[in-house]
């Protein structure tokens, strides 16, 4: 019998990414409190939350001090907007905390509301960039098959989801998309060196059939996260920065997931020696705990905008909040102080992908794979071929429940399933998700009759 929230949910509640009518009848897991790592629901049932909400929560749950400067914030000045030549102290320290710590050629930050209105504010901010240079023409974006860049209407078109594109008429004119660096996928014929080359020369390929005079932009993820955390041969990068250095276009890196130390560095693009011309943030810019995204933007861009460009008519009325900039400020502050980015470079993801790795042997894992705070495991009826347990992916789904009934949040993409806990996670908590992971992967291929 569902619960009077659980009632009320289904007759007045849309929620995204779901099926509405069969969570309707279900009912949806109603989530109470938190702490630390661990998520606690309505009925009492405790999950390890190796999601970290949606990859988020990098400090984890609790952490008062964010509520303490929250409130403060609220108190002082609850609200003022990036209009009409003003500003307020909680974006100005943020946007310059960031500089400090972004690469060195990127000094100026443009704040948004989440992580789809940043990739929103590249698309405009771009095409501005290439009209004040005098070519116009430039406006093509190229992304990747199976990228995620968010679900606005801009975002989602410069994402690569299929089942995304089917609603709603997308991708918008101007985006297109070549190969990802998927070896498990799609690369199996060849070795990952191979392979990885290959998919970077589609871009090469992608530029040249449409123009470089009329491509603006390549966009990509360090590591593709809901695609299914998808890391790129050791190649692919070095391939790619060897195209963008002949061709005359931006480079946007969507470090969305991978920013504020989830490679254990504060930024991929210095995990990955990258040199973008934009870096979207959002999520662990915040710890999750108030929303509030952002464009690093280079000093090569900014100065075009800044000396040529006039107004730049884009913006939101929550652009840098005071409250969540303040929040996003004290997180990033309690990272440094804590030394948790460096601890994960040095302690704690060594010890988790060590762990993961066990994985690797069991009956239904193709392939277990990760780096820094992330992992993943493909998920196969035979681990010779590689075939799927299912023909249409939905095995994945089935692993998820039993994660669930195990006390573990993990997220299916297909049929690949995969992590991203909190940064603050200790060795003894990811040797409990460890074993949960392995008693949700026994139940799964008992279910499909593996032993």
């Amino acid at each position: 019998m569902q619960s009077e929230l659980q009632q009320l949910n289904s007759a007045h509640h849309l929620q995204p990414f779901s099926d509405n009518k069969a969570l309707a009848e279900s009912g949806p897991r109603v989530i109470k409190r938190a702490e630390g790592v661990y998520l606690y629901d309505i009925e009492g049932n405790k999950f390890l939350d190796a999601m970290a909400g949606l990859w988020c929560v990098n400090l984890g749950y609790g952490r008062e001090e964010l509520a303490e400067v929250a409130h403060q914030q609220m108190t002082e000045l609850p609200y003022y907007n990036l209009f009409f030549q003003s500003t307020t102290t909680p974006a100005t320290k943020l946007a310059a905390k960031i500089a400090e710590l972004a690469p060195a050629h990127m000094n100026r930050v443009f704040f948004t509301g989440s992580g789809s209105e940043a990739n929103d504010t590249n698309f405009r901010m771009v095409r501005r960039y290439w009209d004040l240079k005098g070519k116009p023409n430039k406006k093509t974006f190229i992304s990747r098959h199976n990228a995620y860049h968010g679900s606005t209407v801009a975002a989602a078109s410069l994402g690569g989801m299929d089942y995304m594109h089917k609603q709603g008429d997308l991708p918008i004119s101007g985006i297109v998309h070549v190969d990802q660096p998927y070896w498990f996928g799609e690369g199996q014929d060849m070795s990952p060196d191979d392979f990885g080359i290959k998919a970077a020369c589609s871009l090469e390929q992608k530029i040249l059939e449409i123009g470089e005079d009329n491509v603006a932009a390549f966009i990509a993820e360090p590591f593709q996260g809901a695609g299914g955390v998808i890391i790129p041969p050791p190649t692919y990068w070095t391939e790619i920065k060897k195209i963008l250095a002949k061709y005359d276009i931006l480079f946007i890196l969507d470090e969305v997931i991978a920013g504020f130390g989830r490679t254990g560095e504060w930024f991929a693009s210095q995990y990955f020696d990258l040199k973008p011309d934009l870096i979207t943030i959002a999520k662990g810019m915040s710890s999750g705990y108030l929303p509030i995204g952002g464009v690093i933007v280079s000093d090569k861009v900014a100065q075009v905008l800044i000396d040529e460009g006039g107004d730049f008519n884009h913006g939101f009325t929550y652009s840098g909040h005071p409250v969540a900039a303040a929040v996003a400020l004290k997180n990033i502050e309690i990272l440094e102080q804590e030394g948790i980015v460096a601890k994960v470079k040095d302690e704690i993801s060594p010890y988790l992908q060590k762990r993961w790795q066990e994985l690797a042997s069991h009956p239904i894992v193709g392939e277990a794979r990760g780096l820094g705070m992330v992992a993943a495991v493909e998920l196969v009826k035979d681990k010779a071929s590689n075939e799927r347990l299912e023909p249409d992916c939905k095995a994945g789904g089935v692993c998820r429940d039993f994660a669930i009934a195990n006390g573990l949040i993990m997220r299916p993409c297909g049929d690949t399933m995969i992590i991203s806990p909190p940064l603050v996670i200790s060795k003894s908590e990811i040797d409990e998700l460890i074993t949960k992971a392995k008693k949700t992967l026994d139940d799964t291929a008992q279910f499909y009759g593996i032993s």
